[in-house]
């Protein structure tokens, strides 16, 4: 009982700030203004942790390495703590477990990546529909618009209509399963 409780605590604490680490990496990647209230709050909660990892962390062709490296190591110790409270043995040989974990970290950081993607993408059509001059809408269009352009593309308005973010919703769902197939064959590999 407290073994579950100490994980969802820290699930909850370490799924937090990968998501605003994930979120900064994005907001830099696809050169959104970070002056906003959730690039500013983004910013805020994470620079505990990105700052002093770009003394060490270069970044790399204008990407902030050190907020996905960030995340990475802030996940892969959140999965190294939940497998041993769980009593994972790591098997024989604890070297294989790291690699293990490390990609177990990649492979949920993809996922993390495509529920945020959901995410953006739903508040976006919602904000587009419902108010599109609200304050965050720029933001959340600026997020979108990379992934939804490639679709955008080949899928033309119905009615005015733009029916990209459905298809992408969907091709979102298909990568959560094959995330989802992946994450259950790296798994057993630590046990």
């Amino acid at each position: 009982m407290l073994t579950n409780l100490l994980l969802l605590i820290l699930e909850a604490v370490a799924g937090f700030f990968v998501f605003l680490l994930l979120i900064r990496f994005y907001m830099q990647w696809l050169r959104v203004s970070f002056r906003n209230q959730l690039g500013q709050f983004v910013v805020a909660v994470t620079d505990w942790l990105v700052r002093p990892a770009r003394r060490i962390i270069p970044g790399l062709f204008g990407l902030d390495m050190p907020s996905l490296i960030g995340a990475l190591v802030l996940h892969s110790g959140y999965l190294t703590i939940a497998f041993w409270l769980k009593h994972f043995s790591f098997g024989a040989h604890a070297g294989v477990a790291i690699p293990v974990i490390l990609a177990i970290a990649v492979v949920e950081l993809l996922r993390f990546s495509v529920y945020l993607l959901i995410g953006i993408i739903l508040i976006s059509a919602v904000l587009s529909w419902v108010n599109p001059h609200a304050p965050l809408a720029p933001l959340f269009n600026s997020l979108s618009r990379p992934f939804l352009r490639p679709f955008q593309r080949l899928i033309p308005p119905i009615a005015h209509v733009d029916l990209s973010p459905l298809v992408l919703l969907l091709a979102l769902q298909i990568a959560l399963m094959l995330l989802a197939w992946l994450r259950v064959l790296l798994i057993p590999l630590i046990a």
